[in-house]
């Protein structure tokens, strides 16, 4: 399958400051000129998707349609399996209107704690991001990256956003709330797996549209 080349100006199609500046420093290494919904005064476009893909594109064809560039979103969330994969999609409407991931990270932690689930067997839970490029003709491409762990209690860490401070990668004794940048999503030079979703989404694309 080929792949549609990503150069120039790019729209990241996002209104949330932590998820920007992910986006720009994994974007940062091929000199690709991003702007944010959010600086060019592009509305939010409603979400009603019910895959993190569906709402990827959602949001990446309104920004591209709007600005006439190429788009890149990301929809992105958390699920838990005791909890049957939520919040998932609605993880930043459990945050509520004033993105309080405080208030979300107790809520998932009272929701989870009243069905006894108190082992790391009982906690597991995924990140999962989905990246949607669209161009403004249309054309689109898709990559989805998923990371395993297990939920926290308290939460630990200031660093990262969302939930990343109560959730606990597979293999590694911090969270992602107590990771750096570098940590969480840099890319390994040596091509293997990257740690965080978002970056195992990105080097899917970076290797079909970018490298």
């Amino acid at each position: 399958m080929s792949h549609r080349r990503l150069t120039g100006r790019l729209v990241i199609a996002t209104h949330n400051g932590g998820k920007l500046r992910e986006m720009r420093e994994l974007m940062a290494p091929y000199g690709i000129d991003c702007v944010s919904a959010g600086e060019l005064g592009l509305p939010e476009p409603e979400e009603t998707g019910v895959t993190f893909m569906e709402n990827a594109l959602i949001k990446a064809r309104a920004a591209a349609f709007a600005a006439n560039l190429p788009a890149l979103a990301d929809d992105s969330g958390l699920c838990v399996a005791a909890l049957d994969g939520a919040p998932g999609i609605y993880s930043a409407r459990w945050a509520g209107e004033s993105k309080d991931f405080t208030a979300a990270m107790a809520l998932v932690e009272e929701k989870v704690k009243a069905l006894g689930c108190t082992t790391p067997e009982q906690r597991k839970s995924w990140f999962i991001s989905a990246l949607a490029i669209v161009w403004p003709d249309g054309h689109s491409e898709e990559f989805e990256g998923r990371i395993d762990g297990v939920l926290v209690d308290p939460p630990r860490g200031t660093a990262g956003f969302g939930y990343d401070p109560c959730f606990l990668p597979e293999g590694h004794s911090r969270t992602f709330g107590e990771m750096t940048s570098d940590e969480k999503h840099g890319l390994p030079a040596d091509g293997s797996l990257a740690l965080s979703h978002r970056a195992r989404a990105f080097q899917m694309l970076a290797k079909a549209c970018l490298d």
